[in-house]
């Protein structure tokens, strides 16, 4: 048996993740480089429309006493988990998309006259407001949730190192270098975050865990 691969993780995988990894012939070092809370927030003036584009903010919104009162209003979102997330909890999804710009397109060229509620964090990107705001969109945003960057040094030496966000990367790299270590990233914001530092950098297929975990385990066979 070839000797392990030491791989690190910047966010703290399930057990199922984790072990994809390890029968891989991995060894899996993992730490939470950002830590995200939900905050309190009034739910006025909501639009007709809801936007999400992570699965953190459906869970503060699901936390709230008045949270049923919007089920009646159609929801676009950004990724497959958020979508599932939202639907198991009752939510209409209209529309869903992998990426924030596309969502954008969608929005801009399809619904221009419609009126959106963004709920977001405080990290949140300026992709989705940016578009909206250039076409005169009409929307708001209430912020649900906070993401703060938890940076620590990573002792042993790695090959390869799986990012899940662009404040995962900003964080890891406050104390820590990149060098030759291969980045797989769960998207393209994700891997922009590291095009200044190296050119070694993978983007997974889908923009979800377990396909950054695929696209690392396929590199390596």
């Amino acid at each position: 048996m070839s000797t392990p691969i030491n791989i690190l993780s910047t966010k703290i995988l399930s057990n199922i993740q984790k072990e994809a990894l390890v029968n891989a012939n991995f060894n899996v070092i993992e730490a939470d480089f950002i830590k995200t809370e939900n905050k309190p927030f009034e739910l006025k003036e909501v639009n007709d429309n809801l936007i999400f584009t992570s699965q953190n903010a459906v869970h503060s919104l699901l936390s709230h006493p008045k949270c049923a009162e919007l089920k009646t209003k159609n929801v676009f979102c950004v990724g497959l988990k958020t979508k599932i997330l939202l639907s198991e909890n009752g939510f209409n999804v209209d529309v869903y998309t992998g990426y924030a710009s596309d969502l954008a397109e969608i929005i801009t060229l399809i619904h221009p006259n419609d009126s959106f509620t963004f709920f977001s964090g405080n990290l949140r990107r300026e992709t989705l407001p940016q578009a909206l705001k250039e076409e005169h969109v009409t929307f708001n945003e209430i912020q649900v949730y906070e993401t703060t960057l938890t940076p620590q040094k990573i002792k042993d030496s790695v090959e390869a190192i799986l990012f899940f966000s662009p404040s995962g990367v900003e964080s890891y790299l406050k104390d820590n270098t990149i060098k030759k270590e291969t980045c797989f990233c769960i998207g393209e914001t994700t891997a922009e975050a590291l095009q200044k530092i190296t050119k070694n950098s993978i983007i997974a297929e889908n923009p979800t865990i377990e396909d950054v975990i695929e696209e690392c385990i396929n590199e390596y066979k």
